[in-house]
């Protein structure tokens, strides 16, 4: 068993709302290649994707805070420097990819 699937993530107590914004996330996915089937104008399918990039943005940047203020503090708590070093040079990691993206 991984040590990810051993404890429970920071982010269960909010489950239900994660699941519910990435639904409305998967609808407007749904609608943005429904727009593109129907030939809609340019910058109202734009319009639509970067309200869709917003959203995803929100998901990304709870579950990094989830991240620091849950497995970060946990493992510092804990006293294992080696293991909150390797929590925050994750977030550091998630950071950076977001940022890219």
């Amino acid at each position: 068993m991984s040590e990810h699937a051993e404890h429970q993530h920071g982010y269960i107590h909010r489950k239900d709302d994660y699941l519910k914004r990435l639904r409305r996330i998967e609808g407007q996915a749904r609608g943005l290649q429904r727009m593109v089937e129907e030939e809609k104008y340019c910058i109202d399918i734009l319009t639509q994707v970067s309200a869709m990039t917003r959203a995803l943005h929100a998901v990304s940047l709870g579950l990094l805070e989830e991240h620091m203020n849950h497995c970060v503090l946990d493992a510092a708590r804990a006293g294992e420097d080696a293991e909150a070093r390797a929590k925050v040079t994750e977030a550091v990691d998630a950071i950076n990819r977001l940022v890219r993206s």
